[in-house]
């Protein structure tokens, strides 16, 4: 009898803690269970943990020390380990269901959402009627884990196993039949965004564990991948589910996918060796290629693996990045009353390069329709805030029937509640709040954001820019640089804030350094940030014609500082440097004033 307060009972509702470290070692032993050590370690852990009735203790802290021999330092929100693991952990189970468990007594699964397992026992007898993924209309997302109530876990998990099998027995007479094929879009469901189909990296041999490192490194793309919600992620499971020597042509017309991403792993002489590439599946043509190369010997295989998913994933996905490029080439001729949804948030993107008030106005428009035609299209409002927030912050097409930032606010939060997951909803959210004065919520909100995906150069620059202007200047530099080192295309923008960052923390020489490579023209307020650090260097003639320049553009400026500081959140000691500083450089601050100079992209 299990005894008062255990929590065995929850997440063993029919299986004795027997059956299932028997379960639990017979997945272990099969060799189609492909998943590296620590996976496997992984397993033990929670199962054992979980069987002991210890489930309260299964935490991403706990499982980082005790499994993964990190240190009581271990952050759980900048470090994506136990995580990234879970998920390797979680599609190598689904595997061995579908290839060599079909008949096991037991089932073992690791809901989305936590990482205590649940056991069930197969009941065939119990086994709904289901629309396969097959059968339906739009192509398959990316292959996630929904939290399933722990009472229904076993009949879920059966249909899993059974949907698995039949798949792959009548996924090809589906394709042929023509039931397959790319879908349209519905207002009601509209995601937007082109679909990438990550297919498995092929092992090119030179080491016993190559094979291995092919499947681990997949996985990890898949992971750093799917957590761009602009794009929807078709993983490897589908690929390997089509008839053998399908080519890019088959998949865009078994699929409608955009574009594939595929790849291969030679292990030689103690390195690592990978090579990827983008296809766009339309016209089966390679549109990205590049190779990344890592010497075993020189750390962590876990840490190289994460280490080039996070490359590859980074150049393929990022806002401006290769697919991207390729969507806007794609979709630049089409008329523009025929433009999709998601061609509008490729406009946004071009407006952010030029930042013009026409471009801004056209966005705007578009954005707006958007919306209007697809009410859950959370990209699309996420934007549409920003837009709403630069009619504040840079005076473009105002409207006099809302206050800007207020409708900015009310878009970010409709575009969080739409996809709680979206790393530029929370980006919009993060803005809004700061600009209306809420920046220990907007950090807080960054902080959760970083979490979710920390490659998006798009948001590091801005969470960099944020933590920066809050007063934490070191931490919020080093992100910017992380960004500027993953992103150099848009180095105009990182470099001023860089070149801001270093003034504040004294070092003018690399000030300096950095604001000559600043994009003064496109962000016109560094002309301030250049007076100011060219004027205390000593550097007279370039800081008056930087103040000139600025001025010329916007010679109001410092008649309302203090406004112009209090929406910009500068701590009162910062406020005081720059102002004092902004005298010194020769800008017309008021004597009255009692803050300092706010700078703003």
């Amino acid at each position: 009898m299990t005894p008062a307060g255990d929590l065995r009972a929850e997440f063993c509702p029919d299986v004795s803690p027997e059956d299932a470290r028997a379960q639990c070692e017979r997945i272990l032993s099969s060799p189609e269970f492909r998943a590296p050590e620590r996976a496997r370690n992984f397993l033990r852990y929670i199962v054992e943990e979980t069987l002991e009735g210890r489930s309260g203790r299964i935490k991403a802290f706990s499982i980082a020390i005790e499994v993964f021999g990190r240190d009581e330092t271990f952050d759980t929100q900048n470090d994506p380990v136990v995580r990234i693991e879970a998920g390797r952990l979680r599609r190598a189970l689904e595997r061995y269901y579908l290839v060599a468990g079909q008949d096991d007594p037991v089932l073992i699964d690791i809901p989305k959402g936590g990482y205590v397992p649940v056991f069930a026992r197969r009941h065939p007898e119990s086994l709904p009627v289901v629309e396969t993924e097959a059968l339906r209309s739009d192509p398959p997302a990316v292959e996630t884990h929904k939290v399933v109530p722990r009472h229904l876990f076993h009949r879920w998990a059966v249909v899993a196993v059974a949907v698995g099998i039949v798949l792959l027995g009548v996924v090809y007479a589906v394709i042929e039949s023509g039931l397959f094929r790319q879908s349209t879009v519905n207002p009601s469901t509209f995601q937007g965004g082109p679909s990438v189909l990550v297919r498995p990296f092929v092992d090119l041999g030179g080491d016993g564990n190559s094979a291995l490192y092919a499947a681990g490194l997949t996985e990890d793309v898949l992971s750093q991948i799917a957590r761009f919600k602009e794009l929807r992620i078709i993983g490897s499971e589908t690929s390997r589910s089509l008839p053998a020597g399908a080519g890019v042509a088959d998949l865009h017309r078994m699929l409608g996918v955009s574009y594939v991403l595929e790849g291969a792993v030679r292990v030689f002489d103690g390195r690592f060796r990978v090579t990827a590439r983008v296809v766009d599946a339309g016209t089966s043509t390679i549109i990205w290629s590049n190779a990344y190369e890592e010497d075993l010997r020189s750390g962590d295989l876990f840490k190289i693996e994460v280490e080039l998913a996070n490359k590859v994933a980074t150049a393929v996905a990022q806002p401006y990045g290769i697919i991207f490029q390729a969507d806007e080439r794609r979709t630049a001729n089409a008329p523009p009353d025929d433009l999709e949804a998601y061609g509008c948030t490729l406009r946004f993107y071009g407006y952010r390069e030029v930042l013009s008030a026409e471009a801004h106005a056209a966005v705007r428009s578009c954005l707006e329709r958007a919306v209007s035609l697809h009410p859950t299209y959370a990209t699309a409002w996420a934007m549409l805030s920003y837009i709403y927030l630069d009619e504040d912050r840079f005076g473009f097409n105002t409207r006099p029937d809302r206050r800007p930032l207020e409708r900015a606010l009310d878009a970010a939060r409709r575009a969080v509640r739409l996809d709680p997951e979206s790393v530029r909803a929370h980006q919009a959210l993060m803005m809004a709040l700061f600009f209306v004065g809420e920046p220990e919520e907007a950090l807080r909100l960054g902080a959760h954001a970083y979490a979710l995906n920390a490659n998006d150069t798009e948001f590091l620059g801005e969470y960099g820019s944020r933590l920066a202007q809050a007063g934490e200047w070191q931490r919020g530099a080093s992100i910017i640089e992380e960004a500027l080192l993953r992103n150099p295309g848009n180095a105009g923008f990182y470099a001023g804030m860089l070149g801001f960052a270093a003034y504040m923390q004294g070092d003018v020489a690399r000030a300096i350094t950095f604001i000559r490579r600043a994009d003064l023209q496109k962000f016109p307020l560094y002309h301030v940030i250049a007076a100011l650090i060219f004027a205390r260097a000593g550097l007279n003639a370039e800081a008056a014609a930087s103040r000139r320049q600025f001025l010329a553009m916007r010679p109001r400026f410092f008649d309302d500082l203090d406004n112009e500081l209090a929406k910009r959140n500068f701590r009162p000691e910062d406020r005081l440097i720059l102002t004092d500083a902004a005298r010194e450089a020769g800008f017309p601050v008021p004597l009255a004033s009692k803050a300092g100079t706010g700078m703003q992209h």
